[in-house]
């Protein structure tokens, strides 16, 4: 179904936040994408200021035809996780987006002091190309076509996300999520 997400948030998506937030964003996006760089940062502003209400889920969709350096960007991501640094990744490449030949992801992995001939060794690996293709196909079937593209609450956002639309439209969730917990 368009504009739904699926598949829904589980144990095997990069979460940051409580499962028991009032709202779930999730982003689709692609870590050489300029207008991911932009929503990164708004997405960090979002999540100061709304805190525990907001979860956050970022999902890999690498127009790699557009960008690159995408996908290799997504794969370092995913190696970094099974060092338990995905997160740590992530922000390095968005803050890096300018960087993202193989001897930069190599420098981020040891900037994060992962075990880099092991995080090289999971870059190549086929369960990490896996993952990435996983979540590309997931997009897709939610109608994911361009980056960055968010989901809130499970249905998709197609308004404006600099800060304010996107603040409102959170707060908005939030609200609907209270009202219907009065309720029960």
């Amino acid at each position: 179904m368009m504009g739904r997400l699926t598949p829904p948030v589980s144990e095997r998506d990069h979460v940051m936040g409580a499962a028991e937030a009032r709202v779930t964003l999730v982003e689709y996006g692609d870590y050489e994408c300029s207008y991911c760089g932009e929503a990164y940062t708004i997405i960090q502003a979002v999540r100061q200021r709304l805190g525990g209400q907001v979860r956050f889920v970022f999902r890999n969709f690498p127009l790699s035809e557009l960008h690159p350096h995408a996908r290799l960007a997504a794969y370092a991501a995913e190696a970094a996780a099974m060092q338990g640094r995905f997160w740590e990744m992530h922000d390095l490449l968005y803050e890096n987006q300018e960087s993202l030949e193989p001897d930069d992801l190599i420098g981020y992995a040891e900037l994060l002091g992962l075990d880099v001939e092991q995080f090289d060794r999971d870059a190549g690996s086929r369960a990490v190309a896996e993952r990435v293709r996983s979540d590309c196909l997931g997009g897709s079937r939610a109608g994911v076509s361009g980056t960055p593209t968010f989901f809130i609450n499970g249905q998709r956002y197609d308004g404006n996300w600099a800060v304010r639309p996107l603040f409102g439209a959170l707060e908005a969730a939030i609200a609907e999520a209270d009202s219907q917990e009065q309720w029960r």
